[in-house]
């Protein structure tokens, strides 16, 4: 009965691509897929990293893999990304929409490029990928997840362009589930709090970031881990989620609410 129950979360004989997909969180979401069953392809603009990370989840799993460079920012290049996808392994079950980063500019210095930069990477592209994916999609009944961030629910200061994108990214999966719907495509978003991802460490040390004072708002009291924003998102693409869509799950560490008395 066990294994009967855990078979509605495995992804055998699935195919996925997930973008931003050699380091973080991306790399995260493909090793986990690919340990559930899925062969997948990673995408990036730049093959350093993207290569070894494409061997290193193909040895580990057993599944096969394919690394496909391309800028998810220009719609040509998405469109070929997600071709050579359906070429090489010959449908496209799953598409991860995870390309995106935060460029720190407050507003009233942010230049009409950081802001086109911010809504290109992490809102438009999300747009070419899915809309490139959609025939492949409608005939598989294929499941898009967005990779969205808590900028995109209450706004980070200094990340204006970044929260806005993500803001929209989180529409975007409400009006896409609802057009595609029909054509058996169901669309989720997983917010992403706090993460400690590589070049998440790299950032905050930088910066002299304390991680630990920020995390005391939090009521699980630390940052979250790819791998555990990649489950959310596995879930999210096997059947076991086969009756969600149009939702945002938030992967955060909890609300971070304020009032007037010690719960402690």
């Amino acid at each position: 009965m066990v294994t009967k129950t855990l078979q509605i979360y495995g992804l055998d004989g699935r195919v996925a691509l997930v973008t931003g997909g050699s380091d973080g969180i991306g790399r995260a979401i493909a090793q986990l897929l690919a340990e559930r069953g899925a062969d997948v392809a990673i995408a990036a603009r730049r093959a350093e990293r993207l290569e070894q990370a494409a061997t290193d989840i193909g040895e580990t799993s057993g599944r096969r893999t394919l690394a496909v460079t391309g800028d998810v920012t220009d719609p040509d290049q998405a469109a070929s990304l997600v071709e050579r996808t359906v070429k090489e392994f010959g449908r496209l079950d799953i598409l991860v929409n995870n390309a995106g980063a935060a460029h720190y500019a407050f507003l009233r210095k942010a230049t009409p490029e950081q802001w086109r930069r911010d809504l290109d990477l992490n809102l438009s592209s999300a747009f070419f990928c899915s809309q490139a994916a959609y025939p492949h999609l409608s005939e598989s009944r294929g499941v898009i997840v967005n990779i969205s961030s808590l900028a995109g629910q209450h706004g980070t200061l200094g990340t204006g362009g970044y929260s806005a994108a993500k803001a929209g990214l989180q529409m975007l999966t409400r009006t896409a589930a609802a057009e595609w719907g029909p054509r058996g495509i169901r669309v989720n978003a997983v917010a992403a709090g706090m993460t400690e991802t590589r070049k998440a460490k790299l950032s905050w040390e930088k910066m002299g970031f304390d991680v630990e004072s920020a995390c005391k708002a939090f009521p699980l009291r630390r940052p979250g881990t790819p791998e555990e924003v990649a489950q959310a998102v596995a879930f999210l693409a096997s059947d076991a989620a086969a009756y969600i869509t149009g939702e945002t799950l938030t992967v955060g560490g909890g609300p971070q609410l304020k009032g007037m008395i010690d719960t402690d």
